[in-house]
C-alpha cells in the first residue's frame, strides 16, 4: 500500500520506516528542509538501536522516501499519517495541537481520492473529529476518512515493539477506513497479534489511560521504596512479590528516581487537563503528577545528606543523564531537576552518557562532560548512577574505588547488589534497599 508519514520525528521516523520494512511504499515529510536532506544521506536525527540499519535497507530498495513536499508526498496515497508533536501548553497544561491541525489544513490541499488519515500524534479525543471537520471545511469535494491509531512505542525497543506489538488498537467510525487499516497491519495481524478495533473516541483515550497507569505503577513503587527505607525492607524483593501476581504484574515496578521522557510527563498532564474541562477530574493522575515532581527534589536531598549534608566544594561524578537508557532523549529526564539543585547546593559536577551528552549541553550548564565513565571519578567525592545503561553495570568496582577520594556510591537506579558493594569496599546507597557500609 501507499502511506504518507507526516513527520520525521520519534514516532513518524520510527513507524514510517517499519511500514516500509514491511513491504508498504512509504514517504515521510517534513517541513524541515536540513532534517530532509540528513535523513536522504542516511543520517538518523535520534538515537534508537536497530533504526539507522533499518533506514538504509529501506531506502536502499526503494520503499522509504523523504520529502518536504506534500504535493510530492500526499496525491494518491491510501493512508496518510499525522505524526507531528503535541507538546504541552505552557498557558493551561492541555496538548497543543496546532501542529496537528496545521496539518490537516495541508493535507485537504493536496489529497486526491480517497484517503484514510490517520492519527499517530498522542492527541485528545475528539482531535479526529476536529481534523475532520477541518479538511471538509478546506476540501468539501475530496473523499476520506480519519482513524486514530495510537503509539505505543518505548524509546529504546521502538522497532521491537511495533514489530512484535503488545496489541494495535485502531479508531474508526466506518467499514471503508477499517478495510484499509486492517490491509496496512495484515503483515502483523496474521501472526495473531491481538488487534482493537474500536471508535475514534475510545482509541484516543486508550493511548492517554495505558501512559497514566503505567506512570501510576512507576510512582507507586517510588513511594513503596521509601517506606523500605524506613523498615529495613527490600523494594525489589517487594517488586519481584507483588510483580508475579498476574493481576499486577513486573513492568513498571523498579523502584528509582521518578519518570521522564517524552510520553509521561506530557500525556498524563493533558489527560488531566482533559479531565477538569469535562468535570470530571483524575484525582489518582493528579497525585501521581505531583509525587513525581517532589521525587526528583527528594532525589537530590538524598544524594546531599549521603555526602554528609554539605556538597559545597565538592565534586560528583554521575554517570548517565538521559531519561532512559538505549536513548538521546533529554526530554523531561530527573537529571535535569537534579542536577541543577546539587550545583545549587555547591557541587561541581563531571558527568557522562553514552548517547545524551549532546543533547543535554542544550539544557544542562556548567558541568564538565568526560569522555567515558572512568573520566568523571578522579578524585570525586562520590559517584551518582542516574540513568541505568548497561555498560556501567559492568564496571571495574576495584578501578572505581581507586579513582574516588571517598568510596561512596550513590545509585539512583539499583544497578549493582547490596553485597557486592559492600564486599568492594563501598558505601552504598541504592533505592529502597538501605545503606550499605563495607564489610556489611
Amino acid at each position: 500500500m501507499k502511506v504518507a508519514m507526516i513527520g520525521t520525528g520519534y514516532v513518524g521516523l520510527v513507524t514510517g520506516t517499519c511500514f516500509a520494512d514491511l513491504g508498504h511504499d512509504v514517504v515521510c515529510v517534513d517541513k524541515d528542509a536540513g532534517k530532509v536532506e540528513r535523513l536522504k544521506k542516511g543520517e538518523i536525527p535520534i538515537f534508537e538501536p536497530g533504526l539507522e540499519d533499518m533506514v538504509e535497507r529501506n531506502v536502499e530498495a526503494g520503499r522509504l522516501t523523504f520529502t518536504t513536499s506534500y504535493a510530492e508526498a500526499v496525491p494518491g496515497r491510501d493512508a496518510v499519517f499525522i505524526a507531528v508533536g503535541t507538546p504541552t501548553k505552557e498557558t493551561d497544561g492541555s496538548a497543543d495541537l496546532s501542529a496537528v491541525y496545521a496539518v490537516a489544513r495541508e493535507l485537504a490541499r493536496h489529497m486526491t481520492g480517497y484517503t484514510v488519515v490517520v492519527d499517530k500524534s498522542t492527541v485528545p479525543v475528539g482531535t479526529g473529529d476536529e481534523v475532520q471537520a477541518i479538511i471538509a471545511k478546506e476540501n468539501p469535494a475530496v473523499k476520506f476518512d480519519v482513524a486514530s491509531n495510537p503509539e505505543f512505542l518505548r524509546e529504546g525497543s521502538a522497532i521491537d515493539d511495533f514489530m512484535q506489538p503488545d496489541r494495535i488498537v485502531i479508531g474508526v467510525d466506518a467499514e471503508r477506513p477499517r478495510a484499509v487499516m486492517q490491509a496496512l497491519y495484515r503483515p502483523l495481524t496474521m501472526h495473531e497479534v491481538p488487534t482493537i478495533y474500536t471508535s475514534r473516541a475510545t482509541a484516543e483515550l486508550t493511548k492517554y489511560a495505558a501512559n497514566a497507569f503505567l506512570a501510576t505503577k512507576v510512582t507507586f513503587i517510588n513511594e513503596i521504596a521509601d517506606i523500605c527505607e524506613r523498615v529495613g525492607a527490600d523494594v525489589q524483593d517487594v517488586s519481584r512479590g507483588i510483580g508475579l501476581d498476574s493481576r499486577i504484574g513486573p513492568k513498571f515496578l523498579q523502584a528509582g528516581a521518578g519518570f521522564g521522557g517524552s510520553c509521561f510527563p506530557k500525556d498524563t498532564l493533558a489527560l488531566t487537563e482533559t479531565a477538569r474541562k469535562i468535570g470530571r477530574p483524575t484525582q489518582i493522575v493528579e497525585a501521581v503528577m505531583a509525587a513525581n515532581t517532589e521525587r526528583k527534589r527528594r532525589m537530590a536531598e538524598k544524594i546531599i545528606a549521603a555526602c554528609g549534608g554539605n556538597l559545597k566544594g565538592k565534586t560528583l561524578a554521575v554517570l548517565g543523564v538521559t531519561f532512559k537508557p538505549n536513548t538521546d532523549d533529554m526530554r523531561d529526564a530527573p537529571s535535569l531537576d537534579i542536577i541543577p539543585l546539587l550545583q545549587k547546593a555547591g557541587a561541581h559536577i563531571r558527568a557522562y552518557d553514552p548517547e545524551g551528552m549532546e543533547e543535554a549541553r542544550k539544557y544542562l550548564t556548567g558541568l564538565d562532560w568526560t569522555k567515558d565513565a572512568y573520566s568523571t571519578m578522579p578524585d570525586a567525592d562520590a559517584l551518582l548512577i542516574l540513568t541505568e545503561w548497561n555498560e556501567f553495570r559492568v564496571l571495574d568496582l576495584d578501578r572505581i574505588k581507586s579513582l574516588l577520594k571517598a568510596p561512596l556510591v550513590i545509585d539512583l537506579r539499583n544497578v549493582y547488589a547490596p553485597v557486592e558493594m559492600a564486599a568492594a569496599g563501598f558505601t552504598y546507597h541504592s533505592v529502597g534497599r538501605g545503606v550499605i557500609s563495607p564489610g556489611a
